[in-house]
């Protein structure tokens, strides 16, 4: 006999039946909000154009004004802005705004709304074969107020002139997508006494130009938040790519809003880097932007804490050798001055004083060897040397230091969080100069990096992970359990480095939980999964163990501890493969210009002081020594430098016919130089020329850095003219590929500028459209919660364009590259941090060779320009 299905199952049953039928009501709702409705009152939409800017010089840009139905004159109405307006002002397009507003305004979802659609703008050339330039990274992504002051003060009264629209900021909202969902954000953070609300569609807070530092910025106004109300959507299957990865970086913003105490919203939809989902959300996200007493988003806060066991391999075993632990004197730092600490080495029952051993060093020494405690490691590492699971390995404990005049507050350290969460070489340098140098004199411990490991839980695991970035050459293995990869002081740069340097030679275990802490300074869970997704893109050999619940502790990766030091020690060899589907066409990314297996090469040693590269259209290299006085020559299939020229130059560069010119400032003149004789003709006098940019109708640029100025120079005539002062010290110059564009590198300041070249030679369109990174500055003040000190000026010197439109930028940090539009690509960094990086060109064969001139060294390398 059939059983009768239970009351429980029938209810059950139409639960569900109710619940799909709210949702395809409240579908087809946003749907029909999408559709234009026969009965609905339509607004009126006008098109302008706006090429007034002084904030944004030399650039034009359409708009449109959409005024609804229901606008009056004497009622103030709502102000709604969309950047790429375009896109959302298009009836048949994806988000179809105008569509939404004329139904949601009927519908009394929100009040008449002035919405304003405007484009970012662009330069036009006015040379011949000069190409339309985007100006939109530089508007939409650079943080500051610029963007805001161009709509409030220069757009906004032209486009909204002859309206009445509110100045209440809560009537007032500003949206974006990709690019301009981070302007729109940027634009409310800067200026929230005009706007109020934010709609954000697939956001950019990424680092792209430094949106990665949103978050942090968001969790330190808890105190006093602004008022701004924020609506996130975000896609599943958004962007990872060389800027970052848009899924993360959206939830972080999210957990940032929340924390901080914001009135938010974060929407996760299906899809990827595309308007179609925020497009089908459009009307709901209108109708909570516009609804005060909306609801905002609430993550939940994981709780379940599994309880501990400690691994086998954790546990003594008493058939395996056990080697010793020796407790040091205390240490009397000098890199700290001031500071004293414990530590103490274990070295292995198998160690051979004969033989070089591995060394592993441990951040929070005392905790990390506690046999009693979570790690237990030298109990693991008897058991796992034993089993051959990893090489005989000396480890060094050493504790934080704390300052020798003060108390111990529960057994605290006083200058961990200095010595640890600190980016730059600090600590490394303690590590090599003090500590090390005392195990050396008692073990042989190897040289090699790849048998040189360092790990850390917490901000421990920051650090050793600092250690290994600083100091490639002497850390190769990192261990981090909960990483405080946040902004306790800078460490939530990483991910974004990571993905903009040169991959580096390390091996990375990573561990970490849902559970972990989320507080003032970041989420951990969050900052660990973003580090854990640069390193996956830039192919490093890492790994990463997550677990849900736990807590900020030992707890999880204590458990995994034993296999993540097999799988740190294995033997395998790391081939790097890359999932690159997530770049766009425009994303002229290092793993696109890096050729595997194909680093820097020495061209010339011992030179007095090199500088001034350049090449010809066969591709062979030139550069001077300046010291010597010389100009040398380097045939483009290799071979010893060949001197053509007695004379020293800081730049050199071919003109038309194949003429070789060169800048001599400390002889005030401009020269031509001979390739057969070596004979020298001067061009102009007069000038301090530091490097030079030559036009294809015979025109030269000279940057003369102490005047502060760039010269516009007529081969024929000599004649000179001024072509713009002000930046602190102009260096490098290059001009793009089409002729349009000047760059010229401010070695005195935190940017590289670009022109637009007129018809007349002239120079407009001026903006520091290329942001340089900076090299720490150790005399700064390192504070809590705060970023490093970083040198206010980049040393940019000599620069190259290659054949794809990169611009290529020598700096104190390294060879900084950028796109067309000026979006940072990656860096190369110095080879030699105590020598000089002068300046750079393609040369070579199929100039696929780039050429640094590097102190008293010269290198190369094979790139793959074109691509």
């Amino acid at each position: 006999m059939a059983q009768r299905p239970s009351a429980t199952l029938h209810f059950l049953t139409l639960a569900l039946v109710l619940f799909i039928l709210l949702k395809a009501s409240a579908q087809t709702e946003q749907q029909q909000d999408r559709e234009i409705q026969s009965h609905v009152p339509k607004g009126q939409i006008t098109h302008g154009e706006f090429s007034d800017s002084q904030i944004f010089p030399g650039t034009t840009r359409e708009y449109w004004v959409y005024v609804p139905a229901q606008y009056a004159a004497d009622t103030p109405a709502n102000l709604m802005v969309f950047m790429d307006g375009r896109n959302y002002m298009n009836p048949e397009g994806t988000f179809r705004v105008p569509v939404v507003l004329d139904n949601l305004i009927y519908q009394g979802a929100l009040g008449p709304t002035v919405a304003v659609f405007v484009n970012p703008g662009t330069i036009k050339p006015t040379t011949a074969g000069a190409s339309v330039r985007s100006n939109r990274s530089f508007e939409y992504d650079s943080l500051g107020d610029r963007y805001a002051r161009f709509l409030i003060d220069e757009f906004l009264p032209t486009a909204l002139h002859g309206l009445n629209v509110s100045i209440d900021p809560q009537h007032r909202a500003v949206a974006g997508i990709s690019s301009g969902g981070i302007c729109a954000f940027t634009v409310a953070w800067e200026r929230p006494d005009q706007f109020g609300k934010v709609l954000s569609h697939i956001g950019s807070y990424t680092n792209i130009r430094g949106g990665w530092a949103y978050p942090g910025l968001i969790r330190k106004t808890r105190e006093n938040p602004k008022a701004i109300r924020v609506y996130l959507q975000e896609g599943h299957q958004d962007l990872n790519n060389l800027h970052g990865n848009w899924p993360l970086a959206n939830r972080d913003m999210a957990a940032a809003l929340q924390f901080a105490g914001y009135r938010y919203r974060l929407t996760m939809t299906d899809g990827g880097h595309s308007g179609r989902w925020g497009g089908e959300q459009l009307p709901s996200a209108l109708r909570w932007l516009w609804d005060n007493s909306a609801e905002s988003t609430v993550i939940p806060d994981p709780s379940t804490k599994p309880q501990w066991q400690p691994h086998p391999d954790a546990l003594v075993n008493e058939s395996v050798p056990r080697g010793t632990i020796e407790s040091m004197p205390p240490w009397q730092s000098t890199i700290f001055e001031g500071t004293t600490r414990r530590w103490a080495i274990y070295v292995p029952a198998q160690y051979d004083p004969q033989h070089p051993t591995a060394l592993m060093v441990f951040q929070d020494g005392e905790r990390m060897r506690d046999l009693n405690g979570r790690w237990r490691i030298p109990i693991v590492f008897d058991n796992l040397i034993a089993r051959g699971d990893m090489p005989p390995t000396i480890a060094v404990f050493i504790d934080p230091g704390h300052d020798n005049t003060r108390e111990r507050e529960s057994n605290r350290a006083s200058n961990r969080g200095f010595e640890y969460d600190s980016l730059g070489n600090r600590y490394v340098r303690f590590l090599l100069e003090e500590i090390l140098p005392e195990v050396e004199k008692r073990y042989n411990i190897s040289k090699d990096p790849n048998l040189r490991a360092i790990g850390g839980s917490s901000s421990g695991a920051i650090c050793a992970f600092t250690a290994a970035w600083e100091r490639t050459d002497q850390f190769q293995k990192v261990y981090s359990n909960v990483g405080s990869f946040t902004n306790l002081r800078g460490g939530n740069l990483y991910p974004s480095l990571v993905r903009k340097t040169e991959p580096k030679p390390i091996r990375i275990y990573m561990s970490d939980t849902s559970g972990d802490v989320d507080n003032a300074f970041g989420s951990w869970p969050l900052a660990n999964q973003q580090m854990s997704s640069a390193f996956s893109y830039m192919g490093y050999d890492h790994r990463f163990d997550w677990a849900e619940g736990y807590a900020h502790n030992a707890d999880f990766g204590s458990s995994k501890f034993p296999e993540a030091m097999k799988w740190l020690w294995r033997d395998e060899q790391h081939h790097a493969t890359y999932d690159t589907s997530d770049d766009l066409g425009g994303d002229l990314t290092l793993l696109k210009l890096l050729v595997p297996n194909e680093g820097w090469e020495l061209v010339a040693t011992d030179l007095g002081f090199a500088d001034a590269p350049c090449s010809d259209s066969d591709g062979n290299f030139y550069f001077s020594d300046m010291r010597a006085p010389a100009v040398f020559r380097v045939k483009a299939s290799g071979g010893e430098p060949i001197k053509i020229a007695d004379e020293a130059c800081s730049g050199l560069e071919f003109g038309p016919s194949n003429v070789l010119y060169g800048c001599q400032g400390a002889k005030n003149r401009i020269i031509s130089i001979a390739m057969d004789t070596g004979m020298v003709q001067v061009i102009a006098g007069d000038v301090t020329p530091n490097d030079m940019a030559i036009t294809k109708d015979g025109f030269i640029y000279i940057t003369e850095t102490r005047a502060h100025q760039i010269r516009r120079i007529d081969i024929d005539s000599g004649h000179l003219q001024v072509v713009d002062e002000g930046i602190a010290r102009p260096n490098g110059i290059a001009l793009s590929n089409d002729g349009g564009t000047l760059a010229v590198s401010d070695s005195g300041g935190p940017s590289t500028w670009t022109f637009r070249v007129t018809s007349n030679g002239s120079l407009d369109a001026k903006m520091p459209s290329m942001p340089m990174r900076l090299a720490i500055d150790y005399s700064g003040t390192f504070a809590f919660n705060e970023a490093p000190p970083y040198q206010t000026a980049s040393r940019g010197d000599g620069m190259a364009v290659d054949e794809a439109g990169r611009y290529y930028v020598t700096s104190d940090v390294g060879v900084q590259i950028f796109d067309p539009t000026g979006r940072p690509c990656g860096v190369l960094p110095k080879i030699h941090a105590d020598q000089p990086l002068t300046s750079c060109t393609l040369a070579g064969p199929n100039h696929e060779y780039l050429y640094i001139t590097h102190g008293t060294r010269i290198y190369r390398r094979k790139l793959t320009p074109t691509k």
